[in-house]
């Protein structure tokens, strides 16, 4: 998969952007250097002036990619979503048994992420830090709407209905797919949230991880909906 992943380009509605980040050296820069900062400081800190001094470049030049930071943001959640969703699909591909498959593909929802050579410029590692932290703050706002139906949240909408689509395969009389994807998919930043910071809400720890938590709670679900 690491080869297949290293001629990968996720497609981001181009909506997001000005000019595509991918398509130069400055671009690619800004989408490197925003990750360590946003990291560092916090997306609420986070302003185009403190990257452009982190870059050594004029704040005017990020903002011939980018219109806003929230627009930074949906660009950096959209990636990590599509990044994750070539995983899933690459991993799970070639395995035919429906419980194997989603076991598989709930495992790579909810693990603790390890960083991938094949984006030099990309740290997957600090990314899903992000996305734990502030992936919320992407959608919680007034335009949530008109953004849905542009298009903005349409890889992570996707990443869910493959999840979907798998529990069906397991149990096509069970009632609540799409509610039990969207849970594992949300719940499982949640898990790693509160792993870091409210330990007594969780009993995710260093033995039990949110992926045990999560493969227990979809197959038992499946299983209490076929033995009532």
């Amino acid at each position: 998969m690491k080869y297949i992943l290293q001629d990968l380009k996720v497609n981001i509605n181009n909506n997001i952007y000005l000019k595509d980040p991918e398509s130069s050296a400055l671009g690619k820069k800004i989408v490197e250097f925003s990750i360590l900062l946003i990291d560092e400081i916090g997306f609420d800190s986070f302003t185009f002036k403190k990257l452009g001094v982190k870059i050594g470049s004029n704040e005017s030049s990020i903002y011939r990619y980018f219109e806003n930071k929230h627009k930074l943001l949906l660009y950096l959640t959209s990636w990590y979503w599509g990044w994750l969703e070539y995983q899933l699909v690459f991993t799970t591909n070639s395995i035919s048994d429906s419980k194997e498959k989603l076991t598989k593909a709930v495992e790579i929802i909810t693990q603790t992420t390890k960083e991938d050579s094949s984006f030099s410029h990309i740290n997957e590692i600090l990314l899903n830090k992000i996305v734990i932290n502030e992936y919320s703050k992407s959608y919680l706002t007034k335009e949530v709407d008109s953004e849905n139906k542009d298009g903005y949240f349409s890889i992570y909408k996707r990443l869910v209905n493959r999840i979907k689509d798998m529990i069906t395969e397991v149990d096509g009389d069970y009632k609540y797919p799409t509610s039990l994807a969207s849970t594992v998919t949300e719940g499982a930043l949640h898990q790693h949230f509160l792993k870091d910071h409210f330990s007594s809400l969780t009993d995710c720890d260093e033995n039990v991880t949110p992926t045990t938590y999560f493969i227990n709670l979809v197959f038992n679900s499946l299983n209490n909906q076929k033995n009532g």
